[in-house]
């Protein structure tokens, strides 16, 4: 006699997808951000954004693929007040040491950056306020404080999770800072214009965003949301973006 397909309540049976183990999560989870890099490297504009979002919400279906939940992404609903206040006391932070920067000869020059020379206030608006809270920091958080730190986090614990999610974050940038020598004066001054220059601004850019990214897990690890590293980061990225122009 053949096996129903309908339970006894009459409703279609459904097969579960196996769920799948941490560390091939993690494998999955890195196999994605290489072709999303690449993705948002050579994309910009609306498809840039596009991509960043799918790419979020692939990244925490693998978290769920793997048993985890939104309070493993530093997402959990209880957090999100306390996460709320610690982005906001961050951002204001940033706001006063870019101001005091700005305001100081000695400093000013960090600001300078020759990709503002061609832009106007309404794409230095667009940047600042859509395509770096969508198209940087919310697929950086999610897939590097979020679903990575979140599986790791759950296996053997934080400081093997900041150290995979921040060592990963460094090695994301690679790309991005091909050209920092060339954009950057206060760059181009310690590393001058040569191949190795370049090299060496890459590598600069990778220690100095992983190192970054350790302090972003341990915002994420001490307000237990993943909206306290968010707010640092936008607040580092949008700013820097508006400070820079207007002393261009």
């Amino acid at each position: 006699m053949p096996r129903s397909t309908a339970d006894d309540a009459g409703r279609p049976s459904r097969r579960r997808l196996r769920r799948i183990g941490t560390w091939p999560a993690v494998g999955v989870t890195v196999a994605v951000l290489v072709v999303a890099n690449l993705a948002l490297h050579r994309w910009t504009g609306l498809w840039g954004l596009v991509t960043a979002v799918v790419v979020s919400v692939l990244l925490l279906g693998v978290l769920r693929w793997a048993g985890g939940t939104l309070a493993d992404a530093g997402l959990d609903p209880g957090t999100l007040a306390r996460g709320a206040r610690w982005a906001l006391a961050l951002i204001g932070l940033v706001a006063v040491v870019y101001l005091i920067g700005a305001l100081l000869p000695a400093t000013r020059g960090l600001f300078e950056d020759r990709r503002y020379e061609a832009m106007d206030g309404g794409e230095v608006l667009l940047r600042a306020f859509v395509l770096v809270p969508v198209g940087t920091v919310l697929v950086e958080e999610i897939a590097f404080r979020g679903v990575l730190y979140g599986l790791v986090d759950r296996v053997r614990g934080a400081v093997w999770a900041t150290a995979v999610s921040s060592v990963l974050f460094g090695l994301w940038h690679v790309l991005p800072s091909l050209h920092l020598a060339t954009a950057k004066p206060a760059v181009n001054t310690v590393v001058g214009d040569s191949g190795l220059g370049a090299v060496l601004a890459v590598l600069g850019a990778v220690l100095f965003t992983a190192a970054a990214g350790v302090l972003f897990c341990e915002l994420r690890r001490r307000s237990g949301s993943l909206l306290a590293p968010m707010g640092l980061h936008w607040a580092v990225n949008a700013l820097g973006y508006l400070v820079g122009y207007l002393l261009r």
